[in-house]
């Protein structure tokens, strides 16, 4: 017996509210790419920053789209080629599938939010909450204004649970996303001076990580960071809204509590009291950050009516991806160096989380910690000082090498000592071939940096220079 569409055409052309001209068939599929728009896809034409989608519409009509969603006054110039539903806002059109998709869902929805660790809460949500029903979660990082509407217009219907990311660089985001999702449950993981250029305090960030609140149905609870500083301002913001707050964190208070964990170069443990229910689990990747998001994400699962038990079976599995902790072999059997690829993101949290993870990976004979850095962006006024900062964990934990990149993280490499500083220079581009000459069989690696440092070509030049060898555990 062959799925249910996604969308019935009726039910497709009455959310995006516009005309179709030519045969609509069901729908299958939602897309604004057509690198990655598959036979059966609505294609939606979005005016982006640097495309606009209607100079594709007649190329995903030819690879298979059920229909072209277009606005009305172009919608004659594709007719001959398919099914067009001319509207007259596109991205308006996406939102108003979306806000359907929402509507008809029984689903228990849960949104993510925080300065650092969303994507992997999300990701993790996906993870545990499967084993107790059909779970659907937004792809990639797809948290902003078309990403939120995309990910919902894909919700399908016999969902039980579904989870969705809410990003952020400016005050007034993530309200209107809120609004859109209306998550039963919603989670801020930390509140961190990430952004900062565009906040005028920590204070501000955290106001505009409360814009959740703003969609979270009536009745609805909030997981925040019990350990944070911004905890009772945001549990304030929660409670005016008549939301119940629940805190998870090591403080006394905490509703959810960390009792013990052990992090383990390939692993952590942990046991915890999720609300009452004390339970102990693995997760499948080190990190102390992990740690705390995962108390929040187990915290989900008992609020959603998820199996606590099997969550924490599933937990086991969970790996880190590329750009946010991949660990990969390079070089030769016998001769190995460990590749840690962090190069998606960085902000001061993130990266003292990424410095001390590398600290607790043990090395071979012989072997060096070694950091290759990238400049932390959009940290305003403050970002000389909040990347010399870093350079006092990485002293602490004792790293053997420091590779650094940018105009700002120029601060934190001169504040290193000589013995530690094994090169810098003003791009990364400029300091791929120091990197890859430098590291050594019996070494760990870990590379890191915001996504416009562009860190990820290193990680390239490392694995196609020494040869990949395997998946490190």
């Amino acid at each position: 017996m062959a799925a249910a569409p996604l969308w019935t055409a009726a039910d497709f052309l009455a959310a995006t509210g516009g005309e179709a001209s030519g045969d609509l068939p069901d729908v299958t599929g939602i897309s604004i790419d057509t690198r990655t728009l598959e036979k059966g896809d609505a294609f939606f034409a979005i005016l982006g920053d640097r495309f606009d989608g209607h100079d594709f519409a007649k190329a995903a009509l030819e690879k298979g789209a059920s229909c072209a969603v277009v606005v009305d006054s172009r919608a004659a110039e594709f007719s001959d080629a398919g099914c067009v539903i001319g509207v007259a806002n596109v991205l308006r059109a996406l939102e108003d599938v979306g806000k359907a998709a929402r509507a008809r869902s029984s689903a228990r929805v849960i949104g993510v939010t925080g300065s650092v660790g969303k994507t992997g809460t999300k990701e993790a949500l996906k993870l545990v909450l499967a084993p107790s029903g059909e779970t659907y979660a937004s792809a990639a990082s797809h948290n902003n204004h078309w990403g939120v509407p995309l990910s919902l217009s894909r919700f399908p219907r016999s969902a039980d649970f579904g989870i969705f990311e809410m990003g952020m660089n400016a005050p007034g985001e993530i309200g209107p996303l809120s609004r859109m999702v209306r998550p039963h449950i919603s989670i801020i993981t930390t509140v961190e001076p990430v952004h900062i250029e565009f906040f005028k305090s920590v204070e501000a960030i955290a106001d505009a990580k409360a814009e959740i609140f703003e969609g979270t149905e009536p009745g609805g609870t909030v997981l925040l960071n019990r350990d944070n500083l911004q905890y009772k301002r945001l549990a304030a913001a929660a409670k005016e809204r008549g939301l119940t707050v629940v805190g998870f964190g090591e403080h006394g208070l905490a509703e959810i509590k960390l009792l013990n964990s052990v992090c383990e170069p390939g692993y952590s443990a942990v046991t915890a009291s999720i609300m009452g229910d004390e339970v102990t689990y693995k997760i499948g990747a080190p990190g102390r950050h992990l740690v705390q998001n995962s108390l929040a994400v187990m915290g989900a699962v008992k609020l959603a009516g998820g199996d606590l038990a099997r969550a924490g079976m599933a937990y086991g599995q969970l790996h880190a991806p590329k750009g946010r902790g991949e660990r990969t072999l390079i070089g030769e059997i016998d001769h190995t160096a460990l590749l840690i690829d962090e190069s998606y993101n960085a902000n001061p949290a993130s990266m003292r989380a990424a410095i001390a993870n590398l600290a607790l990976t043990p090395v071979q004979a012989g072997g060096r910690r070694i950091a290759v850095l990238g400049d932390m962006l959009e940290l305003g006024d403050s970002s000389r000082d909040l990347h010399a900062q870093v350079a006092k964990e990485i002293n602490r934990v004792g790293l053997d090498l420091v590779f650094a990149c940018g105009s700002n993280m120029a601060a934190l490499y001169e504040a290193l000592p000589p013995e530690r500083q094994g090169g810098y220079a003003g791009a990364a581009e400029d300091l791929k071939d120091s990197v890859v000459g430098a590291v050594r069989p019996g070494d760990a690696v870990m590379v890191k940096g915001s996504l416009g440092s562009r860190m990820g070509p290193i990680v390239e030049a490392l694995k196609t220079r020494h040869g990949v060898l395997d998946e490190a555990s």
